[in-house]
């Protein structure tokens, strides 16, 4: 069209120059310059053949005029020009199609006005355009000049200039932004450098090409993900200059001048980082465009090339050898298929391919001596591209299939191997979701990439050289603690590294790293996981630290990082592990110079290192700054304490089989300066205070540190000698607590009347008193005082408490003695009067008094609350139930109780939550006294602590406690009757409260735990005392019970994965000391189940309490069962409802045996309608079962179970197998029956029936049925059926041997081969095992669901009879694995009258998509249907069953009736009845037969359709897709859509016949499944067009 135009122009005038001036008047519109360039290239091309007719000898002139005079200036006017911003509006794209236009003008002026004057000139100019750095717009139009006159430079004459524009294009490319920033002026102005600038230069060669090679290797490094995008680009553009041509190797000239990329290290290394680290597809797609052109390029040439790494020796990051041309083919083409696969981020597309990344290895490594022959770091780019993929599906795949890459081969020691798995590989395992369970893996059995992991770095770090290995571990420890992991992630890469073997690989800086690493695992809220972690880290430490390398000092500060309540307890394996390697290695510690030895038995290092840390502990402090000093720091007090322990247990081990006495006296040599200070506590008033809180503080900890969880104290000899050794010193240290006013911290040494301790309390109880009771008389309380007051008080509630714990020390008689006087009488929640610092006091007494002083009050306010309760729990039978009962109390608190309620009250508000606990106990005393008379302000009181609970976190330290305390008040036994008496507010308010805990517990783990054990041992303290015990006030709260049977939440993945590794921890049992040390709260969700099944198997049925109990709870669940029935939530497998209401059966079938014929009159018609709902397969197996028991035992209800077979059969077709099912055990249902021949007859007679039901399903269960009913009729000689014997026998016989090995015959045997039919029995198998575990793993129910029957034998909140049998089955049940029968109904609960499917498995063996036409081939249906309609189709079948969304079914639908096609599949017809379906199908359903296929039918589906001619087609993106313009569609062809997201899985690719690709030119790697469905479409339609010569629309 251009020629044309200019053809027509030249043709008006015979001189072009009067044109040219013509078009270079008026304003420059993009029209008019882009006709002055046509012009100007027709003249261009004339003048090049050498027709010059027209005016030759003035165009070099007219051109120079064109250019200077018009061209120049406009350009010089675009430059100056605003570019309209960032958003390219109507001028900006006017602008930029004027700067195309001028600057291909202005190329052909240069070229026509002949020289390089003109073009080196405009190019000078351009240049200092650019480099004056001016706005973008000019910078745009700068690079459009210079890529116009760019190639019209001459290499030689102009190689300064041209290098000088190279290295200025290069710079402005490279300066754009690479982070993904917005697009700007900027960033358009370097594309267009890099774009056409460039690419312009490189055709000149020489100069410019090696001012830009250069350009880019003077970065030196590679460059970082930012900056690859540009750095590709630019390489990309030049790709043709910088590679090879063909031929070129022949002329050595060629080869000097220009660059070989293949050669640079640096280049490989841009290529692989935009492989793997750039963030957007174009760059990644650059990269493997050059990586693809440079394997072209070398096997075009065939000339050997290598390119080594930037680190010297090593494998070459590239090479190519004639002689192994097809193996390097082979790798590259399989690789870049490997990096193009993954761009589509699809796991079933990528899976296949991963084979593909075995054999890569496979090439890379030499089979001759072991080396790589490739860089390993293209298999990284690999490797890291899937790392970093947002599908953390592709993610895991990845990290799996790396971590099995040493299970099958050895591969070569590599730096950048070690360096991608510190680096990528870590930073992939911080994703706490990869570690999630395998489907089908039991909770508890570990993770599978955890156990990969450990594997693989056992195996990885074993191979590594001795020289290596220290700085690899080095560095992976370092890189745990260089970020903030998860709890899963760092446990199991503690675990990992704690099973390597031993070695001595690290050093002090390791041991730092790792305490690191400790300090990491602290921040998890997950005690046990991190626990866990601080064992496996220790387990690390003692496997790989050079012990000559550190010194006992590190390993003691190192151990201090431990939490020894959560790992490190004395008596754990962990402990016993970590004193056999100190008594191993205890002469191999680097050596302390300042270590003492002298007066030990034997010279021990660690012997010597213990006695020296209890010398310098005990030294006096350099600084005393008298009476107002802190309280020392308790770390110190730990450490000595721990390490004395260790130290007389190593010193154990090594006496154990020699004399006894030497423990003893190594314990005596460490503690010797301890106990003589100790001694003189009591007599010697000047030892400084510092140095007696020290020694106070040491002691506490050797007590603790003893008794710590894990260590049994009754045959521990250093607890007794220790125990032996504080008593020694009792006498001085009480006398001393006695000065003091303070006696914490040493209830753990024991009380007895004879010992020096209870001499001191009374003087202790007057003087605390004496000191409360003092006044100050008007004056200004001052900081000694005051803090003088808050110690009596906390003195006085310390003996509150010893003497609560301890019988030994209360006296007998409830006669108040004169501290239980003043007691009572201390004014409640009385706060202390900030003090007046005196003007002498010391800096530490001024910071005292004027921080903290809330803290120190609310103490005094809770001490006094626990003073009060001990009086309250004391005197509990003088508490009156009003207040006016006595005028002249003696104990106001405890005679006054209103009044001590109401300031209970107040307490909660002012008191933080931490010190509420002896405020709740004293409410679980009052209230139940209060209920009756002062019932709202006890309602009050629940109300004030619900308000507590419910702002705690559940990871709070007093959580726990507080709520255990709030649930003892609230939900105590006289309350829940008086409430449940008089039905007012409090009944009410409890029943809410009741609620929201549980509602609480679907955040909370463990909140309704707590609940439900405490009422269940409450209404039911032992199964000894059991039919004593009344459950009448049970009966009013049976609502917590119910909810109790039917609990647990379905968990977000995160909290599954937490309670999964958990799991997996605790069964790891005391292998993991952390299992030992931290208790197990049983705060799982299936504890709250267990204590419910528990409680309901004590009740006894001739118990009226227990039976009305009883009864009441199943009528409501079987209310639940019915309300859930109903409900419009969507009910599939292990759905919430599912649970709820396999749930709910289970609590039905252990409740049962309580069950009488009286109420069984009651509920029967509600569990045989129950049998009439669609249910999953589970329920209906409990139904069943149900059923089964009860007709057993009561044989009186076999009437209303015969009624059941009465109703129509539309009614009974989703339900009748139920029905069958129960029938198929009429040998157990028969036992107590004295007649059975009338009970085989009317069996018999309903049975034979449903044989002739047309529905496959529903004949195959009546089989069943009669085939146990016939057996019955022989065994029993049933004369009535003797007739029928050959026929009944026969046919029998028949189905047994069915000819062939089709569907039907399948079926029947895998029916007979069902658990339920084979091995069940309904009384044999009748326990907790079956019911709770058996049953849901057979039926198909998620793993949440199964309950191990060891988890009610560890739950011992309520213990069962040790006669109870009712645990384990007895029959072979057990060892059944789930079959692929699944009975299960399909539908919802109205259920259609048309729809026959019901059992997926079934389903897809007797070909269910003809249950509408049984009778009929599907091929004569749809041409039935077509002609009547009256219109020609196609022979093509579209099959959508995978697609999920209404619109792109719609659009396809209306597509297929478009083009004619025969018919469209789809998964549920169910969708034509969409809004959104309709919207778009606009009514084509009408007149397309639409077949129902759903996906788990789909491949005998398609196996049908192969049989019948079809070819499969799948529409899909894989290794060996055919392009879509290049297929010939058969004229039978059925079309396979994939799903929106997932595409075709795997195993329906299996099934194709051919897949077919669309041709793509863009980045996004696919299409919307309706607009790619309607290609494939139209290009069958016009194929079969163009092969029937059809010409109609």
């Amino acid at each position: 069209m251009e020629w044309v135009l200019a053809e027509a122009l030249l043709s008006q005038s015979r001189d072009p120059r009067v044109l040219l001036g013509a078009l270079c008047r008026g304003e420059a519109s993009a029209e008019r310059v882009e006709t002055l360039c046509f012009l100007l290239q027709r003249l261009e091309d004339e003048e090049a053949r050498g027709g010059g007719g027209r005016g030759a000898g003035a165009l070099p002139e007219a051109a120079r005029e064109v250019a200077a005079g018009y061209l120049v200036p406009l350009l010089r006017g675009l430059r100056g020009r605003p570019a309209g911003g960032s958003d390219p509006g109507p001028p900006a794209r006017h602008r930029r199609r004027v700067l195309r236009a001028a600057g291909a003008a202005l190329r052909s002026c240069a070229r026509l006005a002949g020289g390089s004057q003109l073009a080196a000139a405009l190019a000078e100019e351009a240049l200092r355009d650019l480099l004056a750095g001016g706005p973008a717009p000019g910078a745009e139009a700068a690079v459009e000049v210079l890529a116009a006159v760019g190639p019209c430079l001459r290499p030689r004459e102009d190689g300064p200039l041209l290098e000088r524009v190279a290295q200025a294009a290069l710079a402005l490319a490279l300066a754009a932004d690479g982070d993904g920033g917005e697009a700007g002026p900027a960033e358009d102005a370097a594309a267009l450098a890099a774009g056409r600038l460039l690419p312009a230069l490189g055709q000149c060669g020489g100069a410019a090409l090696r001012a830009v090679w250069d350009g880019l290797g003077a970065a030196g490094a590679p460059p970082g993900p930012g900056r690859v995008g540009p750095q590709l680009l630019v390489l990309s553009a030049l790709a043709e200059r910088l590679l090879p041509e063909p031929g070129a190797d022949r002329d050595p000239r060629t080869r000097e001048e220009g660059p070989d990329a293949r050669r640079c290290w640096r280049f490989w290394r841009t290529v692989q980082a935009g492989l793997a680290q750039a963030q957007d597809a174009l760059t990644r797609k650059r990269a493997r465009y050059l990586l693809q052109r440079a394997v072209e390029v070398s096997a075009e040439l065939g000339a050997r090339c290598a390119c080594g790494p930037q680190e010297g020796n090593g494998p070459s990051l590239f090479w190519w050898s004639e002689k192994k041309k097809d193996e390097l083919l082979k790798f590259w083409e399989n690789y870049i298929l490997i990096m193009e696969t993954l761009e589509g981020n699809q796991i079933h597309v990528i899976k296949p391919v991963l084979p593909k990344l075995n054999s890569l290895f496979e090439y890379a490594v030499s089979e001759e001596n072991g080396n790589w022959l490739f860089h390993p770091s293209w298999h990284m780019c690999i490797y890291k591209r899937m790392f970093e993929s947002e599908n953390k599906i592709l993610t895991k795949e990845g990290v799996l299939h790396f971590l099995e890459l040493y299970e099958t081969k050895v591969l070569p020691f590599s730096p950048e191997f070690s360096e991608f798995i510190i680096g990528p590989l870590m930073d992939a395992l911080s994703e706490s979701s990869l570690y999630s369970r395998s489907p089908g893996q039991l909770i508890g059995s570990g993770s599978p990439l955890g156990l990969k992991l450990q594997k693989f770095l056992v195996t990885y770090i074993s191979l590594l050289p001795e020289e290596i290995k220290s700085s690899f571990l080095l560095k992976c420890i370092q890189k745990m603690s260089s970020r903030h992991w998860c709890a899963i992630p760092i446990l199991f890469l503690s675990k990992a590294l704690a099973n390597v073997p031993r070695c001595k690989a690290l050093g002090i800086e390791a041991l730092l790293a790792l305490r690191d690493v400790l300090q990491c695992t602290m921040i998890t809220h997950q005690i046990l996981l991190r626990g866990a972690a601080q064992c496996y880290l220790l387990q690390t430490a003692m496997n790989l630290v050079d012990v000559e390398k550190v010194s006992l000092s590190d390993i003691s500060t190192f151990l201090m990082c431990l939490r020894q309540e959560e790992s490190l307890g004395r008596g754990t394996s962990l402990w016993t592990e970590l004193c056999d390697w100190l008594r191993v290695n205890e002469n191999c510690f680097r050596r302390a110079s300042d270590c003492s030895c002298v007066g030990l038995p034997e010279t021990s290092s660690l012997n010597a290192y213990v006695k020296n840390l209890v010398q310098e502990y005990m030294k006096s402090p350099a600084l005393e700054t008298g009476e107002n000093c802190f309280m020392p720091d308790w770390f110190e007090a730990k450490l000595v304490a721990m390490m004395v322990l260790l130290a007389v247990d190593v010193e154990g081990m090594k006496s154990q089989y020699s004399e006894k006495r030497r423990t003893q006296n190594v314990l005596r040599i460490f503690l010797d300066p301890l106990l003589e200070s100790l001694m003189k506590l009591g007599t010697n008033a000047y030892m400084p205070l510092l140095k007696t809180d020290r020694c106070l503080q040491l002691l506490v900890k050797l007590l603790h540190t003893c008794m710590l969880k894990g260590s049994s104290t009754q045959d521990d000899e250093v607890f007794t000698l220790l125990q032996n050794f504080v008593m020694s010193t009792a006498e001085s240290i009480s006398e001393f607590i006695l000065r003091r006013l303070t006696m914490n911290e040493l209830s753990s040494v024991g009380w007895k009347r004879g010992n020096p301790i209870w001499r001191v309390i009374s003087p202790l109880k007057n003087a605390s008193i004496r000191h409360l009771q003092e006044m100050d008389h008007g004056q200004e309380p001052t900081l000694g005082t005051q803090v003088q007051r808050v110690i009596s008080m906390a003195a006085l509630a310390t003996v509150c408490e010893a003497t609560d714990r301890t019988p030994e020390l209360q006296l007998g008689s409830l006669e108040a003695g004169p501290t239980e006087r003043f007691l009572s009488a201390l004014p409640l929640n009385h706060t202390l009067q900030k003090p007046h610092a005196e003007e002498e006091s010391s800096l530490c007494e001024e910071s005292s008094s004027s921080q903290g002083w809330g803290k120190i009050v609310a103490q005094y306010i809770h001490d006094q609350w626990v003073c009060l309760s001990f009086l309250l729990k004391k005197y509990h039978t003088l508490i009156p139930t009003s207040e006016g009962e006595i005028l002249e109390p003696i104990l106001p608190a405890v005679q006054m109780p209103v009044r001590t309620l109401q300031a209970a009250l107040e307490a909660l508000t002012v008191l933080p939550s931490d010190q509420v606990l002896p405020v709740f106990h004293c409410m679980k005393i009052l209230v139940p006294k209060l209920l009756t008379s002062s019932e709202s302000l006890c309602v009050e009181s629940f109300d004030m602590a619900w308000k507590i609970i419910s702002a705690l976190s559940n990871t709070q330290l007093v959580f726990w406690s507080n709520l255990k305390a709030f649930v003892q008040f609230v939900f105590d036994t006289k309350v829940l009757t008086t409430a449940a008496k008089i039905k007012g507010q409090a009944y009410f308010k409890i029943k809410e409260i009741m609620y929201k805990i549980i509602e609480m517990s679907a955040i909370k783990t463990g909140v309704f735990n707590t609940l439900i054990s405490y009422c269940c041992k409450s209404w039911i303290v032992s199964a000894s005392n059991v039919s004593q015990v009344s459950l009448s006030t049970a009966k009013n709260y049976s609502e917590l019970v119910l909810e109790a049977c039917i609990f647990g939440t379905v968990f977000r993945r995160d909290q599954r994965l937490i309670q999964d590794v958990q799991t997996y921890i605790e069964n790891l049992g005391h292998d993991c000391a952390a299992n030992t040390v931290i208790e197990n709260t049983k705060r799982e969700d299936h504890y709250v189940r267990i204590c419910a099944v528990k409680f309901l198997c004590l009740l006894d049925g001739s118990n009226m309490s227990h039976k009305l109990f009883v009864e009441d709870l199943a009528i409501k669940l079987l209310d639940k069962d019915e309300l859930v029935s109903k409900s419009r939530t969507r009910y599939y497998v292990n759905s919430q409802q599912h649970r709820v209401k396999n749930r709910i059966w289970q609590a039905l079938l252990v409740i049962f045996p309580r069950f009488d014929q009286n109420f069984l009159n009651r509920i029967i018609d509600k569990i045989f309608r129950a049998g009439f709902i669609n249910n999953q397969a589970s329920i209906k197996y409990f139904i069943e079962w149900i059923i089964i028991l009860i007709l057993h035992k009561f044989p009186q209800f076999l009437p209303k179970f015969w009624d059941c077979f009465s109703y129509g059969e539309e009614n009974l077709k989703t339900s009748i197998c139920t029905f069958l099912s129960v029938l198929s055990h009429l040998d157990i249902i028969a036992q107590n029956i004295p007649e059975k021949k009338p009970i085989l007859k009317q069996a018999f007679i309903i049975v034979l029936q449903w044989c002739f039901s047309h529905n496959f399903s529903i004949r195959l269960y009546a089989l069943v049925a009669l085939k146990k009913i016939w057996s019955m009729c022989k065994t029993w000689h049933v004369e009535e059926f003797d007739a029928l014997t050959s026929v009944i026998e026969s046919s029998l016989s028949q189905v047994e041997n069915m000819p062939g090995a089709g569907n039907a015959k399948k079926n029947w045997q895998r029916i007979q081969e069902h658990f339920f039919f084979e091995t069940f029995h309904p009384l044999k198998d009748y326990c907790l095992e079956t019911i709770f575990y058996i049953l849901p793993r057979l039926s198909g129910l998620v793993e949440d669901e199964w309950i191990a029957i060891g988890k009610f034998t560890r739950f011992t909140d309520i213990p069962l009879d040790s006669g109870f049998q009712w645990y384990l089955s007895p029959t072979q049940l057990c060892e059944r694995k789930p079959g692929d029968w699944a009975q299960q109904d399909i539908g919802s609960n109205s259920g259609e009258a048309d729809d026959q499917s019901e059992w997926t498995d079934v389903q897809k063996k007797i070909i269910p998509w003809k249950n509408n036409v049984p009778d009929l081939d599907l091929e004569l249906v749809f041409q039935d249907r077509v002609a009547k309609l009256g219109k020609s189709i196609s022979r093509l079948i579209v099959v959508a069953s995978l697609i999920d969304k209404p619109t792109n079914l719609g659009g396809l639908c209306r597509t297929c009736e478009v083009f004619g096609a025969s018919a469209l599949t789809v998964g549920s017809l169910q969708c034509t009845r969409d809004k959104q379906f309709q919207c778009l199908s606009v009514s084509a359903e009408q007149w397309l037969p639409l077949v129902e296929v759903r996906p788990p039918q789909l491949i005998d589906f398609l196996q049908q359709k192969k049989a019948e001619g079809y070819t499969v087609i799948g529409v899909e993106q894989t290794a060996r897709s055919v392009d879509l313009t290049q297929y010939s569609f058969p004229e039978r062809s059925l079309l396979l859509l994939g799903n929106e997201r997932e595409g075709i899985p795997a195993n329906l690719i299996q099934q194709l016949d051919v897949c077919v690709e669309i041709p793509q030119r863009g980045i996004i790697r696919s299409l919307n499944v309706h607009v790619s469905g309607a290609l494939l479409i139209w290009e069958y339609t016009r194929q079969q067009l163009l092969k029937h010569g059809d010409t109609e629309s």
